[in-house]
């Protein structure tokens, strides 16, 4: 069944992005002329000579959507995909563009959030697709406006180049919090770790298994870009994704270092348990050691037998304190040259 054009799990599956209106940022520029503007699906056009960048906020509408592709000729099932948010990192070669999946992380009130971002590179325009307003392009807007920035010079090729490298750079961001977070927790696990602290270990390798199924598949993106011989890619261009290869990688190499150390922190927060509860064990043990002759004492003078002695005598009660205070500093002694205390 399609609905619009679409599959019918397309166009339902707006629901999730809680309503939100779908908003069309379009940039269109040449190395002399830059113009931004908000537009409506109807108003798109390509003009000759300029590149355009078109960033679509918000993926509710699956009609405006569908609109969007039947201007660019999209495959139905590059609308699938895109509306579709679940998808991993991938790149899929049509006939006249490029389509690139990613993941755009970062944080939000404390919490690990993750976004979608979807790529289509044509010959002279790159379309992103995002599922809410506000992303990490910025920078991007702010180069293309300065005209002797590189990006004004180059093609949708670089453009799209920029926009992964712009999301991967912030990834960078995401590993430097989650680095702050381990010392914080290090530094706890050293003095005191409690119930808390565990709960923070593992909110952490969640997090780092959220962010490694993101990022892995990202390799296998760019090395298919490098791999592939493909005529939207120059490759002057290809160059710039070799050094977002790398990047990748670092990304990748530095998520794996916080797993371990993730890992590590359990075991420490294990073993200063252990250790606690031996420290506790440790002094009963002793005060139990202690009262062990003292007990004794005072069970043999507890027996209610008539004849003994001292039991008639003026001093025997001091004398018998005396004696246990003795036995009791003697042994306190005894363990503190053992170093057991």
């Amino acid at each position: 069944m399609e609905k619009n054009g679409l599959p019918s799990k397309v166009a339902s599956s707006g629901s999730s992005h809680k309503n939100q209106e779908v908003l069309m940022d379009h940039i269109q520029y040449n190395s002399k002329m830059f113009n931004r503007k908000n537009l409506a699906e109807n108003e798109i056009v390509n003009k000759k000579g300029f590149l355009d960048w078109i960033n679509v906020s918000g993926l509710t509408d699956a009609s405006k959507i569908k609109k969007i592709g039947d201007i660019f000729d999209l495959h139905h099932l590059v609308l699938d995909d895109i509306v579709s948010v679940k998808q991993r990192p991938k790149i899929e070669e049509y006939d006249s563009y490029l389509f690139c999946i990613l993941k755009m992380i970062y944080y939000k009130k404390q919490k690990l959030k993750m976004e979608q971002i979807s790529i289509v590179l044509g010959k002279d325009y790159v379309i992103s697709f995002q599922e809410n307003e506000g992303d990490v392009f910025d920078d991007i807007r702010d180069r293309i406006k300065n005209e002797k920035n590189k990006i004004r010079k180059n093609g949708a090729d670089y453009l799209m180049y920029s926009l992964m490298d712009s999301i991967i750079d912030n990834y960078f961001l995401v590993l430097e919090t989650i680095g702050e977070k381990i010392e914080k927790i290090e530094d706890v696990l050293l003095i005191r770790p409690t119930p808390d602290t565990l709960s923070q270990i593992h909110s952490l390798k969640r997090s780092l298994i959220y962010l490694r199924k993101s990022v892995w598949p990202l390799r296998e993106v760019i090395n298919k870009i490098l791999r592939d011989e493909n005529k939207l890619i120059k490759k002057e261009t290809k160059v710039y994704y070799r050094d977002l290869y790398d990047h990748t990688i670092q990304v990748i190499d530095t998520i794996e270092s916080y797993r371990d150390m993730a890992a590590g922190m359990l075991d420490i927060y294990l073993s200063s348990l252990s250790n606690k509860m031996n420290e506790v064990m440790k002094v009963l043990t002793i005060i139990a050691t202690i009262f062990i002759p003292l007990t004794f004492l005072a069970g043999v003078y507890g027996m209610n037998f008539k004849y003994m002695p001292e039991l008639n005598n003026q001093y025997s009660y001091p004398v018998i304190w005396g004696i246990m205070i003795l036995v009791a500093v003697i042994m306190v002694y005894y363990f503190r040259r053992k170093k057991w205390i």
